[in-house]
């Protein structure tokens, strides 16, 4: 956390309403870049990343920084997610592709215009194959893959441990490499074992 940010925090959780309405506006975006990717529709999407903002300002009385504030940010908004899947009575969910916004960690690399219908096809499969996926996999994933978090980053995000979290990834990344696959996709995108331990420094 920044220092600028961890003022916001600390005036926001004395009831600085202002200082809140800039913690809303760092992060806004990239919460509902999270919350797209896990929710039915751009409706329940916009519903749960503002259930997780009313969550913050609920909280942030009680919030000690043991985790970073954009962790339990994540968090609360996929708890948000998760809940309204769950009022739908577990229906397999298909996400909406009619978000303008790309990924933030995806470079402008100027692609021809046969490159970008290329990728615009690669991560409409990529995004109907983790729909298809139990929600519990797909949150994982969209955290780890999309949002780049570490592991120890989304155990804390989601509240598991270390050892689940990675049982999620790779039994979500199995499934998915056999939707894509089946779809006669392509399915390398996803990192191999050894580009995940570099990843995470153990290399």
């Amino acid at each position: 956390m920044n220092i600028q940010e961890q003022q916001w925090v600390e005036a926001a959780k004395r009831g600085d309403q202002d200082a809140f309405a800039c913690l809303v506006g760092a992060y806004e975006k990239r919460v509902f870049a999270l919350t797209i990717r896990m929710c039915k529709q751009p409706e329940d999407a916009a519903e749960a990343a503002q259930e997780a903002f009313l969550a913050v300002w609920q909280g942030l009385p009680s919030f000690r920084g043991e985790a970073s504030f954009s962790t339990w940010l994540y968090r609360l908004a996929s708890n948000a997610c998760v809940d309204i899947l769950r009022r739908e009575s577990r229906r397999r969910e298909t996400l909406s592709l009619d978000g303008e916004e790309a990924p933030a960690d995806v470079p402008d690399r100027g692609p021809t215009p046969q490159e970008a219908a290329e990728q615009q096809e690669l991560r409409r499969e990529i995004e109907a194959g983790l729909a298809a996926l139990p929600p519990e996999y797909r949150q994982a994933l969209i955290l780890r893959e999309i949002h780049q978090l570490s592991y120890q980053e989304i155990g804390e995000a989601l509240g598991l441990d270390i050892g689940t979290v990675k049982s999620r990834i790779s039994r979500g990344r199995q499934r998915l490499r056999k939707i894509l696959l089946a779809d006669g996709n392509f399915s390398g995108w996803l990192p191999s074992k050894r580009t995940e331990e570099a990843k995470e420094g153990r290399l």
